[in-house]
């Protein structure tokens, strides 16, 4: 089945007056448009007359949808808490001096620097406002206009939706156009899911007139929608429990940014913070009374994340990453529990992270557990996509296991390939049995993929969700006929850059680099599998569909970015997921190419770095991207002068 288809004003700041360069598809330059929404919409056209006055009294004329009701009332919230004021506009760099001729000295036959090269083959670029609005009308075959002074006022909003019934499950249309006119507001969309992301539009492009009222700049006419219908964050609340005012607080700011997916990773082998009524006693692993996620916590975060249109995918991973809280129920049917997670002897190994255990794939009790589980699970939660887990199987785990075993030596050809199957027989049934809620089933690519416990035959209609080897596992995937979620840890894992976690560690006992093993310096891991910080330029360059046949680009339904909670909980929270995840949001919305087919990080950059001031406007605490020199000189901090260099 494919499935495809704290507050700080910005008030006092200083306006800018620059070129705006060109919005995706269709765009028509303005040379007072200073706005730059994200994600970039498909396509935008601004027209001539402007600005036209945003009065904070205005009312939708109509609305039969509660959803778009509480949806605009929250919009003009935030238009009258921002004021907004464009904190890094989009324009050209200044003119710079060219690099002098080199000062030869006998002797000196050092090859020419690589910024010389660039230099020679660099058009000079001037600061002239008029200059700069002649290019970017040359390079988008497109032509500026002088705002005219009409006091211009929008005097009545009308929002239409065809289907205002259409549920939120995957899939659904997000289309929406918006139009503002010269007295008028006019919003289209087939459901009010669209509606919502017109808002989060509009909340961008109403800015400070730099007196007490509010502004948008010119007419204009904007029809987006999503390349991919699945745009989401995975937060793991096992490693870390996470108050429900912050999950709450990450679900708004992925609304702002047109991300519709919080993929909950809620258990994992160090806690179980949530209560199953079939079960309660697994809430003795959670790591205290305080931070246990209840019933009423459930329901009110899908409820908030319902009227922003951000669905909740929940994920209780298994048979892998199974300790806590199936302990309280049965010892029994969990293997390697008690076992050292031997990462210092590595053929024995039995888990990749302390503490070990998994599901006893064998003992039929576990699947009675399962079920009930998932019945309870399932009912809670009313998306219809469901994750059941699968990753990071360990073989020697199950050699804690007399039931496996004694499996192994009564089927002496069996594989581990055949074990991973027992455990899907067995399970798969349950979660798509309508008798417990049957769900639409996403795993880690692991039981496709692992080299050595990957299932033998996986249903076409499971979701595969891959995290590791890049592009060729997606392609792997895609080629093999199943839909795939992106979560490439080479470029989406957001929790990489910090070193490893792990006690007792002596590889850090190393003062001086003997060439052999790069740990502590340049290049080497720090203790970390996935060493490396995912910057926003790197998760916005990745191309999700590289090297896919038209064909498999079918099976590309979207990604996530990932937040993995061994070095992260609440206090750090924002400053890991934002700005980052923005980038993601762009890259899976309208894409990272121009209509040349060009990267365009170039031009993302102070559009991001603008967003970035809003959330923290917002009470997000984002993380700086650059220094705050680089908002007020556009391109001045860029690696290359060049507009487009290809990587």
């Amino acid at each position: 089945m494919k499935l495809k288809n704290s507050i700080i004003t910005a008030r006092t700041a200083p306006i800018f007056l620059v070129v705006f360069l060109a919005f995706t598809t269709i765009s028509v330059i303005s040379a007072n448009v200073t706005v730059n929404p994200l994600p970039k919409p498909r396509e935008i056209k601004w027209g001539e007359k402007g600005p036209i006055s945003f009065p904070l009294n205005i009312q939708l004329m109509s609305s039969s949808s509660s959803i778009v009701t509480l949806g605009w009332k929250r919009a003009l919230k935030l238009i009258k808490h921002d004021r907004w004021v464009v904190q890094a506009v989009e324009a050209e760099p200044p003119a710079s001096n060219p690099f002098p001729p080199k000062i030869q000295t006998p002797g000196d036959k050092r090859k020419r620097s690589i910024f010389e090269v660039r230099s020679e083959n660099s058009t000079a670029i001037t600061n002239s406002t008029n200059t700069t609005t002649t290019t970017a009308s040359a390079t988008n075959n497109t032509t500026t206009t002088t705002p005219t002074k009409d006091n211009l006022t929008v005097k009545s909003v009308n929002v239409n939706v065809s289907n205002p019934t259409a549920e939120l499950q995957h899939g659904v249309d997000e289309s929406y156009t918006l139009e503002v006119k010269e007295d008028a507001l006019i919003i289209t969309s087939p459901t009010v899911w669209g509606a919502l992301h017109a808002f989060n539009t509009l909340t961008q492009i109403v800015i400070s007139d730099g007196k007490d009222g509010l502004i948008i700049e010119r007419t204009v006419l904007i029809k987006d929608s999503p390349l991919y219908p699945h745009r989401g964050l995975l937060l793991d609340t096992a490693r870390h429990f996470y108050p429900v005012k912050d999950i709450l607080r990450t679900i708004e700011a992925l609304a702002w940014s047109k991300l519709n997916v919080l993929h909950w990773h809620i258990v994992d082998s160090q806690s179980w913070p949530i209560e199953v009524k079939a079960y309660p006693a697994m809430t003795n692993d959670a790591y205290s009374n305080r931070e246990i996620y209840t019933p009423r916590d459930v329901r009110d975060v899908i409820e908030f994340a319902h009227e922003r249109g951000v669905r909740i995918i929940p994920e209780f991973d298994m048979p892998g990453h199974a300790r806590a809280g199936y302990l309280q129920i049965d010892p029994s049917i969990v293997a390697c529990a008690n076992a050292w997670w031997s990462n210092d002897d590595w053929p024995h190994h039995s888990a990749v992270e302390p503490p070990p255990g998994q599901l006893d794939i064998i003992n039929p009790k576990t699947y009675e557990v399962i079920k009930n589980i998932f019945a309870e699970v399932s009912a809670a939660f009313p998306d219809k996509l469901y994750h059941a887990g699968f990753d990071e199987l360990q073989r020697y785990c199950y050699a804690y296991s007399n039931l496996t075993v004694n499996w192994f030596k009564q089927n002496p050809n069996n594989t581990y390939g055949d074990l991973a199957q027992y455990f899907l027989d067995r399970a798969y049934p349950i979660f798509t049995d309508k008798k417990y809620g049957s769900k639409h089933i996403i795993m880690w690519e692991d039981v496709f993929l692992s080299d050595d416990f990957a299932a033998n035959k996986v249903p076409k209609e499971v979701i595969l969700q891959t995290w590791n080897n890049g592009v060729n596992n997606t392609k792997k995937i895609t080629s093999s006929g199943y839909d795939v979620i992106v979560t490439s840890s080479d470029w989406f894992y957001l929790d990489c850059g910090n070193g490893g976690w792990v006690g007792n560690d002596n590889r850090y006992d190393q003062n001086v680099d003997n060439g052999k093993i790069l740990f502590n310096f340049a290049g080497g891991s720090s203790g970390s599998w996935c060493n490396g910080y995912k910057t926003w330029q790197r998760i916005y360059s990745y191309d999700i569909d590289f090297n896919l046949t038209a064909e498999e680009k079918k099976h590309v339904i979207g990604g996530e970015v990932a937040l993995w909670s061994e070095q992260s909980d609440s206090v750090v929270m924002d400053a890991k997921i934002w700005p980052r995840t923005a980038a993601l949001a762009e890259l899976l919305w309208s894409g990272n190419k121009n209509e040349e087919g060009k990267k365009r990080y170039r031009e993302m950059q102070q559009r991001i770095n603008d967003y970035r001031e809003r959330l923290v406007s917002r009470g997000v605490g984002a993380a700086p991207l650059q220094p705050k020199f680089c908002y007020k000189h556009p391109h001045a901090c860029d690696l290359n002068l060049e507009k487009f260099v290809p990587g």
